[in-house]
């Protein structure tokens, strides 16, 4: 159950990343009530998947899912390009990923 969590965790911390940049500054009321909706689902559910997986595991995965979703969705909400340096990144980040839910059993 706790990789369930962990999933959902990260599915908030990627709509609290691109909620954050419509929000502009948050200055506009809804995107700014999604934003802190979406971060404190990502940190409870955090909480929850942490209760069961090594805090080192679940939040690195966290973050690192995180960043590259929010990455790709940047790309496709926002037209951010997405460079070879970028897609060498994702490789290494999801390289960690796997080897640290492999460690973790």
């Amino acid at each position: 159950m706790e990789w369930i969590f962990l999933g959902i965790a990260v599915v908030f911390e990627i709509a609290f990343a691109l909620g954050t940049n419509s929000t502009r500054g948050f200055t506009r009321l809804w995107p700014s009530v999604f934003t802190l909706l979406a971060a404190a689902g990502g940190i409870f559910t955090l909480s929850l998947a942490l209760r069961e997986l090594d805090v080192a595991v679940g939040y690195t995965i966290w973050t690192g899912l995180g960043a590259i979703g929010t990455v790709v969705f940047g790309a496709v909400l926002f037209k951010e390009r997405i460079t070879t340096s970028k897609l060498l990144s994702f490789a290494a980040i999801l390289g960690g990923v796997l080897a640290l839910k492999l460690a973790a059993g």
